[in-house]
C-alpha cells in the first residue's frame, strides 16, 4: 500500500467544478434543481430547506477519481418531530433509496444525497453553501501527517473480516452471512465516524474507509448482505440436497456418516479462493525495479494442473 492509495492531496481544486474557489454557475444550479427536486418529492408540509452544502473531498484538496459529489440538505429535524432518530432513520431510508435509484454523473462523479439536521456539526474541511453561493469553511492546503502502517493494518484487518464472512456465506448458512455482514457494516461506520470526530478526515480510520471504497471492499460487503437476505427467504426445488437426503437413507448405512465429494468440494473451493487473494495480495511487493528479463506483468490467475504421471506419484 502506497500514500496514493488512501491519499492524494492536488494543489488546486478539481478545475472542472471550481473557478478560482467559486463553484461553477452550471454545476450549482443542476446540484441545487437536485436537491429541490428530491426533497419536493418528500411532501413535507411546512418545512424548508435551511441549506444546501457541497461538501467532502471535492469540496478539497485530497479528491480523487473515485470521489462523489456529496450534496447535503441541511434541514430542522425538531420541526419534523421531537423523536430526532426516528427523523434520521427516515431521511436515511429516503436518500438511500434515492442514491440506489439515481446515478446522476458530474464529469465522472457521482452525485450522492445526504439529509443532515441542521444542528448536526459536520466535521469536513471544505463546505460550500449552494445557497449562499460561498464557502461557510473554506479548505486550505496541507500536507498532513499520515499514520500509513496503521492504516494498512486496518485494512488487512477488515479485509480478513469480509472474507470470512464470504466464507460464511460459501457455506450456505445465509443467515448467519447477512448477520456478520451487517454487524461488519455497522462496525466500519463506526469506526469512521470515531475518527472523523476526533481527528477530522485525514484520521487513520476515515482513510482506512475510502480505501476499502475505492477498492470496492466495501461494495463487496454490501453485495453480501444484500445476495444472504435474498438467499435466506428464497425458495426453490433443492435437488442436490434431496439427493444427498436419499443418499443418507440408505438401508445398508444406519447414519449419515461423511460425504466425501461433498466436503472435497468446498475444501476445493475454499482453496481455490484464497489462493486468488494470497497471489493478489503478495503480487508485486518485491522492490526490484521493472526490466529484463522479466518485462512482463505476472499472471494473477491459477496454474494449470499437471497431466497424469507428471510431479511423483
Amino acid at each position: 500500500m502506497k500514500l496514493n492509495d488512501v491519499l492524494t492531496i492536488h494543489n488546486t481544486l478539481n478545475r472542472k467544478i471550481w473557478s478560482n474557489f467559486r463553484l461553477k454557475d452550471n454545476i450549482l444550479n443542476n446540484l441545487r434543481t437536485i436537491a429541490q427536486d428530491f426533497f419536493k418529492e418528500l411532501k413535507l408540509d411546512g418545512i424548508e430547506i435551511d441549506d444546501i452544502t457541497f461538501t467532502g473531498s471535492l469540496a478539497n484538496f485530497n479528491y480523487t477519481s473515485y470521489s462523489d459529489i456529496d450534496l447535503h440538505i441541511l434541514v430542522d429535524f425538531n420541526k419534523i418531530d421531537e423523536n430526532e432518530e426516528l427523523v434520521r432513520e427516515y431521511f436515511s431510508g429516503k436518500t438511500s433509496n434515492w442514491n440506489n435509484k439515481h446515478n446522476i454523473q458530474i464529469f465522472g462523479h457521482e452525485v450522492e444525497i445526504y439529509v443532515q439536521n441542521s444542528s448536526e456539526p459536520h466535521h469536513s474541511t471544505g463546505i460550500y453553501s449552494i445557497k449562499d453561493e460561498n464557502w461557510i469553511k473554506k479548505p486550505k492546503r496541507r500536507n498532513p501527517e499520515i499514520d500509513l502502517e496503521m492504516v494498512k493494518r486496518k485494512v488487512n484487518s477488515f479485509v480478513d473480516m469480509i472474507e470470512r464472512a464470504e466464507d460464511i456465506f460459501d457455506n450456505k448458512r445465509y443467515v448467519d452471512s447477512h448477520r456478520v455482514a451487517n454487524k461488519l457494516i455497522k462496525k466500519i461506520k463506526n469506526f469512521r465516524q470515531s475518527g472523523l470526530e476526533d481527528r477530522g478526515e485525514y484520521s487513520y480510520e476515515n482513510l482506512t474507509f475510502k480505501y476499502l471504497r475505492n477498492k470496492e471492499h466495501m461494495k463487496r460487503l454490501f453485495d453480501l448482505r444484500d445476495l444472504s437476505y435474498d438467499k435466506e427467504l428464497s425458495m426453490d426445488g433443492n435437488y442436490r440436497k434431496k439427493f444427498k437426503i436419499f443418499i443418507n437413507q440408505d438401508d445398508f448405512e444406519g447414519k449419515p456418516g461423511f460425504n466425501r465429494l461433498d466436503e472435497e468440494e468446498k475444501f476445493q473451493k475454499l482453496v481455490k479462493r484464497r489462493h486468488r487473494r494470497a497471489k493478489n495480495r503478495l503480487i508485486g511487493k518485491g522492490l526490484q525495479k521493472a526490466g529484463k528479463p522479466y518485462t512482463k506483468k505476472p499472471y494473477r490467475g491459477r496454474g494449470k494442473s499437471a497431466p497424469v504421471g507428471f510431479g511423483g506419484t
